[in-house]
């Protein structure tokens, strides 16, 4: 499998952005015009509420809703097209799809509405997805999600009245899935633009003490074929003192 890289790219900030401002576009026609969006969400087990599948994310109650799942989002959305661009959009997609399918199969019977199922996809995704890749900065990047959203984790369990828990779980057991499926998707740097074209990074002392993810290890071998220092000896000649 090709294996991505780690680039900036106007995506990056493009389509969070453009997600986001999505969300409130959709928001401000449901409180201007059309108040009906607020009921389309998925409603389980009914064939009805199959439509909120697709259209669940991007219906929120209020604008306090809307607002606590706008910062995550854009966040979490940053990190996933950057540093899993090849696959964000699949990532993405069929994390609406199949989150919203379990929530359609698990849930109450009510209206499940919000995009706080997504968020749960891209945490649980680039979480599970930087332990199984074993890349260093990829594993950072799963810290910093836990120290930033882990105390999310309570809320897949029905803790609080009016929350869909729901679809928190189904989007948490979304992005552990995807992230064995993709498990062998490994980020690797760019190549440096000071490295020479015939540079060969087999054969360079330094990186010999990484692995392939990025990680030290320590090799014995090496220090042995380096070059000993030699050691300075000192003579001394003694004179006998006939006085």
């Amino acid at each position: 499998m090709k294996e991505q890289q780690f680039k900036y790219s106007t995506g990056v900030i493009a389509y969070p952005v453009f997600f986001v401002l999505l969300l409130w576009v959709v928001f401000w026609m449901q409180v201007r015009f059309f108040p009906v969006i607020k009921t389309l969400g998925i409603v389980p087990q009914s064939i009805e509420g199959l439509r909120g599948v697709i259209l669940s994310p991007f219906i929120h109650s209020d604008i306090e809703h809307l607002y606590h799942n706008t910062i995550p989002l854009f966040i979490l959305s940053l990190a996933l097209f950057y540093f899993y661009r090849t696959i964000s959009w699949k990532i993405l997609i069929y994390g609406i799809l199949l989150s919203g399918l379990i929530t359609w199969f698990i849930g109450r019977p009510a209206n499940h509405i919000g995009a706080s199922g997504l968020i749960y996809v891209q945490v649980s995704f680039i979480f599970f997805k930087g332990i199984f890749a074993k890349h260093f900065r990829l594993v950072a990047l799963s810290l910093l999600i836990i120290f930033l959203y882990g105390s999310m984790i309570w809320y897949v369990f029905p803790v609080k009245e009016g929350m869909s828990w729901e679809g928190h779980l189904g989007g948490l057991i979304t992005g552990f899935i995807f992230a064995l499926i993709f498990r062998k998707t490994v980020a690797k740097p760019e190549r440096y633009v000071w490295q020479e074209p015939d540079y060969n990074e087999e054969n360079d002392p330094f990186l010999k003490h990484f692995d392939e993810h990025g990680n030290f290890i320590e090799h014995k071998d090496l220090e042995s074929e380096e070059t000993p220092i030699e050691s300075t000896k000192t003579k001394y000649n003694y004179k006998e003192n006939k006085d």
